[in-house]
C-alpha cells in the first residue's frame, strides 16, 4: 500500500451500473462500504485500498496530508484543465 504521499492520478474512469465499482486503467475498484483504512475503494483483485474522489476546482486533488505531484492522464487533461479554470 501507499501512504498519503504514494502516487496519485486523475483520469476518466467507468462505472458499474450500480456505481459501487470503478474501473480505471486495469483495475477494478469496488466501494468499501463506510470506508477503510486507507481509502473509499479497493482494488478486487488484490485488496489495496485506494482514495478515489472527484475533481476538486482548487487543484487540492489529495487528501489534507498528502504531497507530491499528480499525475494527469492525457486524455483527461484538456477536460480537467476546463473544469479547473471554471472556478
Amino acid at each position: 500500500g501507499f501512504d498519503d504521499d504514494g502516487p496519485a492520478w486523475i483520469g476518466r474512469v467507468r462505472f458499474s451500473k450500480t456505481g459501487r465499482t470503478l474501473y480505471y486503467r486495469d483495475k477494478t475498484l469496488r466501494r468499501i462500504p463506510g470506508g477503510g483504512i486507507q481509502g473509499n475503494h479497493e482494488d478486487t483483485e488484490t485488496g489495496e485500498e485506494y482514495w478515489v474522489s472527484g475533481v476538486k476546482r482548487n487543484r487540492a486533488e489529495r487528501p489534507s496530508a498528502g504531497t507530491g505531484p499528480v499525475e494527469i492522464d492525457e486524455d483527461a487533461r484538456e477536460e480537467y484543465e476546463g473544469l479547473v479554470r471554471k472556478r
